[in-house]
């Protein structure tokens, strides 16, 4: 091999080496977008749906409407968070049928959809109140610790949708 051909190999090896440590450091970059996704879109948006509830039980339900936006926009987080995971094949099938299924569950509870708000019954206001409950039990209550641990809002998501399908 000549002198040239080995600067050549060598340069290759280099510019080789960068081009993987940059498509790491994309992975990782895209896997941190996804994880915060899930953490603003639903983690963040499920305690202040906690607060909603409780501001509203306080207020003997003056404004039902802000507990119903605050859920709609849960599943809207869930819906964007869901399938730009599964599109990208960040979450895993578990996770992203846990995701959907939480989804589900959540759906059976009165949320505004676009130009319609639902009014809600006192079954409604005592369903939510329960919600309010299973939220708190599973640390996604507005007096608790919130991590940003991935493994830790899963087990708290596959909790509260234990919670929402067997009780």
């Amino acid at each position: 091999m000549s002198k040239k051909q080995k600067t050549i190999f060598v340069i290759s090896l280099v510019v080789n080496s960068l081009l993987i440590v940059c498509l790491v450091i994309g992975y990782l970059k895209m896997s941190l977008v996804h994880k915060e996704l899930f953490y603003t879109e639903v983690q963040y948006k499920l305690v202040e749906l906690d607060g909603l509830i409780e501001h509203q039980k306080k207020n003997d339900w003056s404004d039902p409407n802000l507990v119903t936006t605050q859920l709609g926009d849960v599943l809207n987080g869930l819906d964007v968070a869901t399938n730009s995971g599964k599109y990208s094949g960040w979450l895993s099938n578990d996770e992203r049928m846990t995701m959907e299924r939480l989804n589900s569950a959540l759906r059976q509870y009165p949320h505004d959809e676009l130009y319609k708000f639902d009014v809600l019954t006192q079954s409604d206001k005592n369903d939510f109140e329960d919600l309010q409950s299973k939220l708190q039990n599973v640390g996604f209550g507005m007096d608790m610790t919130i991590s940003n641990d991935w493994k830790t809002f899963i087990i708290k998501s596959e909790k509260l949708l234990d919670l929402l399908v067997n009780n």
